[in-house]
C-alpha cells in the first residue's frame, strides 16, 4: 500500500487530467444544447493539470519493483519528462484558444464536447510517453494518443480530405504500431524483460544475437519515427496535415511530435547507453549502431522535406514538409549522444513551439476568410492586413533560422553540439539545407509584398482576442532571439534522465 500510495503521489498530473476528462464528458452530457462552457471545463483542467505538473517531485519511480539492480519502475517521474509535459500543456491550452477561432471547430459546436475528450484522451497518452521506461506502458501510452489523433484528423467531416486524413492517418499508424509490437516481443525475447533499465543491464553482457538486437530497434524506432515525421515514416504528414482541421494539424506538429522526441531520448539513453563521462558525452552500448543509423535519416529527413516544400502551394502542406525538416535538424541533437545535444533539443523544441504555432495561427485566421490555404490568398496581404503579415514574416524568417529571432538560437544550439561532437560534414550539410529552406519561406513574403493588392485582396482584421494571440507568440519569437538566457538556464535544469534508484 505504501508503495501504491507513492506512486499515486508521483503521477498526480496524470491523475487531474483523467478527472478532468471524465468532468468534461459529465459536462458534456449535461450542457447537451449550450455547450458553450466547455472549453473553459477545458482551460481549467489543463491550467490544473500544469500546476501539479510544476508542483511534482523532479525525482522519483512510479510503480516500483525491487530486484538485483535495486528499485526501478515502469514510469519516471524526472525533470526532463516534467519539461516536455509542461510544452504539451502550453500547446494545448494554446489549441483550446485557436479553437475558439477556428471557423472549422465552430461549425461543429453540437460535438464539441468529444472533441475536447478526444484532445484530452490524447494528452493522457503523451503525459505517460514522456516518462514511461517500459516497452509496453510505450506501446499501450502512444495507442491512447494515436487512436485520439485517428478521430481528431477526420473529426470535422466537412470535406472529403477531413475523412482521407483520417483513414490515412490510421492506415499508417496500424502498419507502424504493429512494427513496433513485433520490435518489442524481438526485445522481450532476447532479454526476458521490457524494462529500459533491466535491458540495459543485460545489452552489457554482449550475449544477445545482435542481427536479431538491431532488427528489432529499427522495428521499434519504425514507431518512433511515424509519430516525429522522420523518412522513411513521414508519408501520412502532408496529407493528415492538409486534411485535418488546421487546430489539429497545429497540435500534431508540436505536441505529438514533442512525445515522440522524448521518448526517443529516454529509450536511448536508458537502454542503451552504459554512462555518461564528465563533459557529458554518452558511452554507447556497441550492440547496435544508433549513430549511423541516426545520422542517416536526419540527413534524409531535413533534405526530403526542405526539397519537397518547394514546389508546394498549399500553406499546410508546405508547412507539413516544413516540419519533417525540422525534426531532421532536431534529430541531429539525438546524433550527438551527448547532454549538450539534448539541452539543444529542449531549447529548440520550445522555440519551435512558439514559430510553428504562430504560422499556423496566421495561416488559421487568413484560412477562416479565404475558405482556402492556397498561397495566392496571400497575394498584397501586407498591404491589407500589416499585423498578420509582419507577424507571419517573424514566424517564417525564425523557422527558416535567421537572427535575431529565437529560431536562430534554437538551431545555433544543434549546431554548437554538433561541432563540439566534431561532426563538420554533417553540420555543413544540415546549414545547406537551412540555405534551401529560406526558398519557400521567402516565398510566402514575396506574395504578401511584391505582388500588388487588389479587388480580391484579402482583408483580415483579427478581433482582439486573436490580436492579443498572434502578440503573445510573436513577441517570445524576438525576445529570445535577443535575449534567451532564461529559456537555456530553464533547459539546463531538465536535463536530467532518471537513473537508477
Amino acid at each position: 500500500m505504501a508503495n501504491l500510495y507513492q506512486s499515486l503521489e508521483l503521477i498526480r498530473p496524470e491523475i487531474v487530467l483523467s478527472i478532468a476528462l471524465i468532468v468534461l464528458v459529465i459536462f458534456d452530457l449535461i450542457f447537451h444544447v449550450d455547450k458553450k462552457i466547455i472549453p473553459y471545463v477545458a482551460l481549467v483542467g489543463l491550467i490544473a493539470t500544469g500546476i501539479f505538473t510544476l508542483l511534482n517531485p523532479q525525482s522519483g519511480f512510479a510503480f516500483q519493483q525491487t530486484n538485483l539492480m535495486g528499485k526501478i519502475g515502469i514510469f519516471a517521474v524526472d525533470s526532463f519528462g516534467n519539461y516536455f509535459k509542461i510544452l504539451i500543456i502550453i500547446s494545448s491550452i494554446l489549441i483550446v484558444l485557436y479553437s475558439f477561432s477556428s471557423e472549422e471547430i465552430n461549425k461543429i459546436q453540437e460535438r464539441i464536447g468529444e472533441y475536447y475528450a478526444l484532445i484530452f484522451g490524447m494528452i493522457l497518452g503523451m503525459f505517460f510517453i514522456v516518462s514511461a521506461t517500459d516497452l509496453i506502458l510505450v506501446y499501450l501510452s502512444l495507442e491512447l494518443m494515436s487512436l485520439s489523433s485517428y478521430v481528431l484528423a477526420g473529426f470535422t467531416k466537412l470535406r472529403d480530405r477531413n475523412s482521407e486524413a483520417s483513414l490515412k492517418y490510421l492506415i499508417y499508424g496500424a502498419v507502424s504500431s504493429g512494427l513496433m509490437l513485433y520490435g518489442i516481443s524481438l526485445i522481450y525475447g532476447l532479454t526476458g524483460s521490457t524494462n529500459f533499465y533491466i535491458v540495459n543491464m543485460i545489452l552489457q553482457i554482449p550475449n544477445a544475437n545482435q542481427f536479431t538486437l538491431a532488427f528489432a530497434n529499427v522495428l521499434i524506432f519504425a514507431g518512433i519515427g511515424y509519430k516525429i515525421s522522420s523518412v522513411p515514416f513521414h508519408f501520412w504528414t502532408p496529407d493528415v496535415y492538409e486534411g485535418a482541421p488546421i487546430t489539429i494539424t497545429t497540435y500534431l506538429s508540436v505536441a505529438s511530435k514533442a512525445a515522440g522526441f522524448a521518448l526517443l531520448i529516454r529509450f536511448i539513453k536508458t537502454t542503451f547507453v552504459s554512462f555518461s563521462d564528465s563533459f557529458g558525452n554518452w558511452q554507447v552500448i556497441s550492440s547496435f549502431d544508433w549513430k549511423t543509423l541516426l545520422i542517416i535519416i536526419s540527413i534524409l529527413t531535413m533534405t526530403l522535406g526542405n526539397f519537397t516544400a518547394l514546389w508546394q502551394n498549399n500553406l499546410k502542406r508546405l508547412l507539413a514538409f516544413s516540419s519533417i525538416a525540422h525534426a531532421g535538424y532536431l534529430l541531429l541533437g539525438v546524433v550527438v549522444f551527448s547532454n549538450g545535444g539534448v539541452l539543444a533539443i529542449l531549447i529548440y523544441f520550445f522555440v519551435y513551439l512558439l514559430m510553428n504555432y504562430g504560422a499556423f495561427l496566421i495561416v488559421m485566421l487568413i484560412s477562416n476568410k479565404s475558405g482556402s490555404e492556397n498561397i495566392d490568398d496571400y497575394d498584397g496581404l501586407g498591404y491589407t492586413s500589416p499585423l498578420l503579415a509582419v507577424s507571419f514574416v517573424i514566424f517564417l524568417v525564425s523557422l527558416a533560422g535567421l537572427p535575431p529571432t529565437a529560431g536562430f538560437i534554437g538551431k545555433l544550439y544543434i549546431f554548437i553540439a554538433l561541432v563540439d561532437a566534431k561532426m563538420i560534414t554533417v553540420a555543413i550539410i544540415a546549414l545547406l539545407n537551412t540555405v534551401v529552406s529560406l526558398y519557400y519561406y521567402v516565398r510566402i513574403v514575396k506574395h504578401m509584398y511584391l505582388n500588388k493588392p487588389t479587388e480580391n485582396t484579402l482583408t483580415v482584421k483579427p478581433n482582439l482576442g486573436n490580436t492579443i494571440l498572434t502578440l503573445v507568440l510573436v513577441i517570445p519569437v524576438l525576445v529570445f532571439g535577443i535575449y534567451f538566457q532564461p529559456l537555456v538556464d530553464w533547459a539546463k535544469n531538465s536535463l536530467n534522465i532518471l537513473g537508477l534508484m
